[in-house]
């Protein structure tokens, strides 16, 4: 069984920067763990990326924080995670909370495990529509991995996951 791990927008500002959590910081070096344990996985990364109309746009008038605009330190990907990212079988930069382009980078994977940040927005919106392009895969989460804007909203996030046949460990 050929196995990816869909790390999600596991950037600096959803871990200490502009929207950073306390949970997020510490579920960097589980992450880390995890990522060192997996031997023949396939690492996918997701990046938000946002560029300086940020405020402009829908989602910024919204939530009117910048974030994980291109090229600063805070779209930049944890440095802990670099070496992972220098291994990534993909890099995909996504406007918005789903990437629209994941399920074709998918197709070659039969088994599926997103983790990263924020559970509640970019992790629910990238495992749902890759559950609805290969609803037959098994999809899932860890949620040891994940954090989401608070520990509440993590926690319904993974509830709606489980009820949508994501699996969630």
């Amino acid at each position: 069984m050929h196995k990816a791990i869909v790390v999600v927008d596991m950037q600096n500002d959803f871990i200490d920067g502009a929207l950073g959590t306390p949970e997020a910081q510490e579920m960097l070096p589980r992450l880390v763990a995890k990522l060192t344990g997996e031997q023949g996985t396939a690492f996918i990364f997701t990046m938000d990326t946002h560029g300086a109309d940020y405020l402009a746009t829908q989602e910024g008038q919204k939530l009117p924080v910048e974030h994980c605009i291109r090229g600063t330190v805070g779209w930049q990907i944890a440095e802990p995670l670099q070496p992972f990212v220098r291994e990534a079988a993909a890099v995909v930069e996504k406007p918005t909370f789903g990437a629209t382009n994941l399920p074709a980078i998918l197709t070659d994977y039969d088994e599926i495990e997103f983790v990263g940040l924020c559970t509640d927005i970019c992790v629910i919106s990238n495992a749902l529509i890759a559950k609805a392009f290969h609803p037959e895969k098994r999809i899932s989460v860890d949620a040891s991995c994940c954090a989401g804007v608070t520990p509440e909203s993590h926690r319904n996030a993974l509830a709606a996951m489980r009820m949508c046949q994501v699996e969630v460990h």
